[in-house]
């Protein structure tokens, strides 16, 4: 059998991994958490894009979906975990507390990482996310953790280690959470079939207007809010 490798949607997908390779060193050499969050941004537009390319072109196929979770791992699961970890390495020098608490504490946004693979395997092998996903979205993660690392550097704020390491394991858990999260893969544009759409679109734009730097990672928690109160509607 004859595996072609380099077709359009595999190459947006290296570009993905690329981009989340540059977050990586980014964070982890230079400590440039601006470079880190845009490049994680621009993972995510050829995350995109992968998927859409194939869709349109018809190369779907097996080689890229492994691919895409690979590189997904990288630029959803190890940048923004290390992003993270020099964040809270950062905060560590700020606040006292026990050395060792301390050193334990400043690895924990790693377990995003570990959750994220957890997360895009579960993926790969389930048929029911096709219209909504079962758990926080690995992009929607990193783009929640690096913006939230940006805005609070460039608003030049403060967050204790120990808020840093709750927050990385409750996002964790989020991602292998049974929460049903809804997704934009619209079928039609009425009212009716994506009203939770047009809330979240229309409470975005107000974020987007009202907070500034902070808009984004606040995009991400409505999400998250709004998807789990109609998960729990729905369950009821």
């Amino acid at each position: 059998m004859k595996i072609k490798l380099f077709t359009v949607p595999n190459i947006i997908t290296l570009c993905n991994l690329l981009c989340g390779c540059g977050s990586v060193v980014a964070s982890l050499m230079f400590c440039d958490f601006r470079l880190a969050l845009i490049l994680i941004v621009a993972s995510a537009v050829c995350d995109f894009f992968d998927g859409f390319s194939a869709r349109l072109l018809g190369q779907y196929s097996e080689v890229g979906v492994q691919l895409d979770s690979l590189a997904d791992m990288v630029s959803f699961g190890v940048a923004p975990s290390a992003m993270m970890y020099i964040f809270a390495s950062q905060t560590f020098t700020m606040f006292t507390m026990p050395d060792t608490v301390a050193k334990i504490l400043v690895f924990v946004p790693f377990l995003m990482a570990a959750f994220s693979a957890l997360r895009l395997a579960k993926f790969n092998i389930d048929d029911s996310q096709h219209e909504s996903f079962e758990g926080l979205p690995t992009p929607a993660n990193a783009i929640f953790c690096a913006s939230f690392v940006y805005a609070v550097v460039a608003g030049g704020k403060a967050v204790e280690l120990e808020w840093v390491a709750l927050i990385s394991v409750l996002m964790s858990a989020l991602l292998v959470s049974p929460i049903r999260m809804f997704s934009f893969k619209l079928k039609s544009l009425s009212w009716a079939a994506n009203k939770l759409q047009y809330i979240f679109l229309a409470l975005a734009i107000v974020a987007l207007l009202t907070l500034g730097i902070y808009s984004v990672p606040t995009i991400i928690v409505i999400y998250i809010v709004l998807s789990t109160i109609s998960w729990l509607f729905c369950k009821k």
